[in-house]
């Protein structure tokens, strides 16, 4: 019983099949050219930043630091900009400040990524679900009859049929080729954070602190002279040495 409805189904067609596959496709390549504009605005924060922002916070310039950081748009200064509050509180503070602010924009990164390991993974799949539905009804064709032009029409069916195996790869292997690309992308960037949270950690641990020294204020010309004046007099009033006394007793 269930074989006759399964059948009834599957002739139907594989034309739905094809059409799924086109929109799976077009699914697809949107979020390679979403990930591909991502990463170039995004992703350039490297060796050069932290270097850069090392320099600035063992200089005690913090300020320059933020502005530094500030002006980057990759993921890197984001997270570390956000991160610098928790520097006050040490390096394992600030360690752990980095990695909620990573853990917390990975969400970002990793959009669309789903997306194209699934069709990678399972695009070939969707693809064999319309040969074999193609061929299902190829030979049910067959059956109906044997003359040559039947004959025809169940190769041309069974053709039609494999090239929605083809689709299937065609949607896979490019989905597949851009999740290993943005995967090292997003890699590298989890790389770079960890690597300039242990340096900045390092540095922390140093100096003990990123806050900017606090300037110095300005002369009190009055207060210093009275000082003076004031150590002078003490200098002048203090009593002679006993040596001093003795050689005055000789002398009389």
């Amino acid at each position: 019983m269930i074989v006759k409805y399964l059948l009834k189904v599957a002739m139907l067609g594989s034309s739905w099949v094809m059409y799924l596959l086109l929109a799976l496709s077009v699914a697809s390549f949107a979020v390679m050219v979403e990930r591909w504009w991502f990463f170039r605005k995004r992703g350039t924060g490297g060796d050069e930043l932290c270097d850069a922002l090392i320099d600035l916070l063992e200089q005690g310039d913090r300020t320059a630091a933020e502005g530094l950081l500030q002006r980057h748009a990759s993921i890197e200064a984001e997270v570390l900009l956000a991160s610098l509050r928790w520097a006050q509180g040490g390096p394992d503070a600030l360690a752990a400040g980095i990695d909620g602010e990573m853990t917390k924009r990975r969400r970002e990164l990793e959009s669309g990524m789903t997306l194209l390991g699934t069709l990678g993974n399972n695009a070939p799949f969707v693809g064999l679900l319309g040969t074999v539905i193609g061929v299902i009804v190829a030979f049910a064709d067959l059956a109906e009859g044997s003359n040559k032009i039947q004959m025809d029409k169940v190769m041309g069916g069974i053709a039609e049929a494999l090239i929605a195996t083809g689709v299937g790869l065609f949607v896979a292997i490019p989905a597949v080729v851009a999740y290993n690309v943005y995967q090292k992308k997003i890699t590298d960037i989890e790389d770079n954070v960890g690597s300039i949270s242990k340096r900045l950690s390092a540095l922390l641990a140093a100096v003990g602190t990123f806050e900017e020294s606090p300037a110095p204020g300005p002369v009190d010309a009055l207060k210093v002279a009275a000082e003076s004046f004031r150590d002078l007099a003490r200098t002048n009033s203090s009593p002679r040495l006993p040596e001093a006394e003795a050689d005055a007793g000789a002398e009389e």
